[in-house]
């Protein structure tokens, strides 16, 4: 009997107690749907934060006092406020010292604030951004309409803004902002620019914000944030091509211990930061729910394994007879021990199959309520469905195997 004779006898014993093969097939069903909606929520949450994250190039990394992307790890938040300030001497420092780098940013940021123009205002919620012209090209979010901020604007302390995408809509529905001048917390600045529109998937507001000369902004607002304590830079620094980044951090790193006098024994008094190393945190700390889920799965599956094994069993009762006739007419041992074990890995990968696809549609319900993309993680199906067929083998071998060893007279006499 061949493998095509085998899978058809398979799928016809399946076929002919359909009842007790969908109750059957509720456990293996569950399992891998457990498995497959976890792992596709997390993969359409991590694509979306992934995006999120992605704001520095393949080229640039940031250089900051505060932690970002630190997720679950333990910090010493108490050690990390008493740390300098980032300051525009350390962003001078890199700026003149290290080679391998082309452009050097500097951001102070506040939030809290509201923009008018005219009658109209915008909700206390706008941040404000006071930066260098090397802002748009370090954090991938690009003037649309008129112009960036200038050396020359910095140098003299001009009061020019460029406005975030939806502060423009909202202010300027059916006009050009471009020229005129609105008031950020009662302050006059000119718009001289307008950034392209940055939609955020997880509900966030790239658009909300306000970009003025980073001078202007510390006049404006003074040196200590609303908790009193000195402000601290953003810095933002891009290679000079994607393969210098290593070399670049470490220069900057280099730098920056020796400007702010950090001692050799000591470890580093800012934090430094990728895309990669962001996106990487985040993996790490969403891996005990991964891990967590697919144990949980793989109960449920095992428990879905040992009812499949009692069914085989039964079926084994049920055709004893059949057993007996097929070997009276000359079928071996190993056709029966095949027929019963393709019956069970059959009936798993049925039940994975099903599983695959409520699984698919479970983890990706949120996908309706927001801006997240559907995704479809190919790699957890097909490892769902390896498991399945592992689990079909594993408890089908035994049924198979007392299949095989019935002796043909004593399985022709039972009835």
């Amino acid at each position: 009997m061949g493998t095509y004779e085998a899978f058809k006898m398979a799928c016809s014993a399946i076929g002919a107690h359909k009842l007790r093969s969908f109750l059957t097939l509720l456990g293996i069903i569950a399992g891998v749907a457990s498995i497959i909606a976890v792992m596709t929520g997390i993969s359409v949450v991590q694509v979306a934060i992934e995006e999120e994250m992605s704001v520095l190039g393949t080229q640039t990394f940031q250089v900051q006092k505060w932690p970002r992307g630190e997720f679950g790890n333990n910090i010493d938040w108490r050690k990390i406020q008493k740390r300098k300030p980032i300051s525009l001497e350390n962003v001078a420092a890199v700026r003149d010292d290290v080679e391998t780098v082309d452009l050097v940013g500097a951001e102070y940021w506040g939030y809290g604030s509201v923009v008018k123009y005219r009658g109209e205002s915008t909700e206390p919620i706008v941040m404000i951004c006071g930066g260098t012209p090397e802002y748009p090209a370090n954090n991938t979010h690009y003037v649309q309409f008129g112009r960036n901020l200038s050396q020359e604007d910095v140098r003299v302390g001009r009061a020019v803004a460029v406005l975030g995408y939806s502060i423009a809509e909202e202010l300027f529905p059916f006009i050009d902002p471009v020229g005129k001048t609105v008031k950020v917390d009662g302050r006059r600045f000119l718009v001289i620019g307008v950034f392209e529109e940055k939609k955020s998937a997880l509900g966030g507001n790239f658009d909300n914000y306000v970009l003025m000369p980073v001078n202007v902004f510390q006049k404006a607002y003074g040196m200590l944030d609303d908790d009193g304590r000195i402000r601290s830079i953003n810095m933002t620094v891009r290679a000079r091509s994607p393969e210098l980044l290593p070399a670049a951090m470490e220069e900057t790193r280099a730098v920056l211990r020796r400007n702010r006098g950090v001692d050799p024994r000591e470890e580093d008094d800012f934090f430094m930061f990728t895309n990669d190393s962001s996106i990487r945190d985040f993996n790490q700390a969403t891996a005990g729910v991964k891990a967590g889920a697919f144990v949980v799965g793989i109960i449920a599956l095992l428990v879905a394994g040992i009812g499949i094994m009692n069914i085989m069993l039964v079926s084994v009762s049920e055709r004893t007879h059949e057993i007996g006739i097929r070997k009276a007419l000359g079928a071996r041992r190993r056709h029966i021990l095949w027929q019963f074990l393709l019956e069970a890995v059959v009936l798993c990968n049925i039940g994975g199959v099903l599983g695959v696809v409520v699984g698919f549609g479970l983890g990706n319900i949120v996908t309706f309520y927001t801006e997240f993309a559907v995704t479809i993680p190919m790699e957890w199906a097909v490892r769902g469905l390896v498991f399945c067929t592992a689990v079909g083998l594993t408890f089908g071998i035994w049924p198979a195997l007392k299949a095989s060893r019935l002796a043909p007279i004593e399985a022709l006499r039972h009835e």
